[in-house]
């Protein structure tokens, strides 16, 4: 198969480029601009890591663009006529979508909707993964019941998010608005022209060559700032939740849609119930794991904060006979050992 991942040098896209490379089985194209240092206002280079880790694939090509060049883009579709994309090309932060909302409008929605339509003129028969993102639920999350425990807060009901839940009548930020728009689109894509798309809604995803900030990618950002000895700052108290995915279980189910007869779905993709953690349960389990403690820092809650999100996880189970497998105490400790090993990145 031919397989072109846009973003391909983000955590994500890296992984799904090192997943379907190896054995040399299919031609893989990394579709990238290496722009989300400048997104995260970050000297150091992050991305640009996995750009050169990928190249000891020889069946990977790569292409060093933006999504928003239609030029670019229509040039690489037409040399490939890719079988499969997996869209994972976004701007993925909430503050730098809410400072900046026309560029977060012009990557997440018009830059889908340029990638769509370059899949629909050259290879309509072809398959689309959309990684979408909990954000499509805006507010509306923050309606369902909850109660307190002494290290987090927990759904009353016990039940995760399903795909029932609507997506109207609630803040959702530019970010989510954004990315619910790329998500509807990827779904008419289907419907109207009968691409087969993979809407994922995907909650916490976390991985090795994952570059953390304090505004996306929670978890390495922690285990970071263990290992260098810097403040962590919680806003709120650190009793909120998120059900956490390991990288590669997300990629499994990603294949099996790929290798499905579906020809539609949205799902909702997490660890589920059973793979969730919050900020405090993460920091005592860096503090075992590293034996070292960091400086905590309590500020306000910042607005638009989920305080729980966990994943109904049984649609894309029963669709695609699929499980997560890692725990969470077992993905954070290959973080830790990841950055022990790449010091000299951050």
């Amino acid at each position: 198969m031919r397989i072109l991942i846009t973003g391909g040098a983000g955590m994500i896209g890296s992984h799904c480029a090192e997943h379907f490379a190896r054995g040399g089985r299919n031609k893989v194209i990394v579709y990238d601009n290496l722009m989300r240092s400048k997104i995260f206002a970050s000297k150091k280079k992050s991305v640009e890591y996995n750009w050169h880790y990928l190249h000891q694939y020889k069946n990977i090509d790569f292409w060093k663009n933006d999504i928003r060049d239609i030029s670019s883009l229509k040039k690489c579709f037409k040399k490939y006529k890719p079988d499969v994309v997996i869209h994972a090309a976004a701007q993925p932060g909430v503050r730098f979508s809410l400072e900046n909302p026309q560029e977060d409008f012009s990557i997440n929605c018009a830059g889908t909707l340029n990638v769509l339509d370059m899949l629909r003129s050259f290879n309509p028969k072809g398959t689309l993964i959309y990684c979408s993102t909990n954000k499509v639920y805006g507010e509306n999350v923050n309606n369902i019941p909850l109660k307190e425990t002494k290290t987090r807060y927990a759904f009353k009901n016990g039940n995760g998010v399903s795909e029932t839940l609507t997506v109207d009548h609630a803040g959702h930020t530019p970010y989510g608005v954004s990315k619910l728009s790329g998500d509807f689109y990827t779904q008419d894509f289907a419907h109207t022209y009968g691409i087969k798309t993979g809407i994922f809604r995907m909650s916490c995803i976390y991985g090795t060559r994952q570059f953390g900030f304090e505004d996306q990618g929670w978890i390495a950002w922690f285990a970071i700032c263990y290992l260098l000895g810097d403040k962590i700052t919680i806003y709120g108290n650190g009793k909120q939740v998120r059900d956490v995915l390991w990288v590669d279980d997300l990629i499994e189910a990603y294949d099996s849609f790929i290798k499905s007869p579906l020809k539609y779905g949205v799902f909702n993709m997490g660890g589920g119930g059973k793979k969730t953690l919050s900020l405090l349960e993460l920091l005592a389990i860096l503090e075992d794991i590293t034996g070292k403690k960091v400086k905590v820092a309590f500020k306000e809650w910042r607005r638009f904060d989920q305080k729980v999100y966990i994943s109904d996880i049984a649609k894309v189970q029963k669709a695609l006979g699929w499980k997560p497998a890692v725990t969470p105490r077992e993905g954070v400790l290959r973080i830790v050992r990841w950055v022990q090993e790449n010091r000299e990145l951050f």
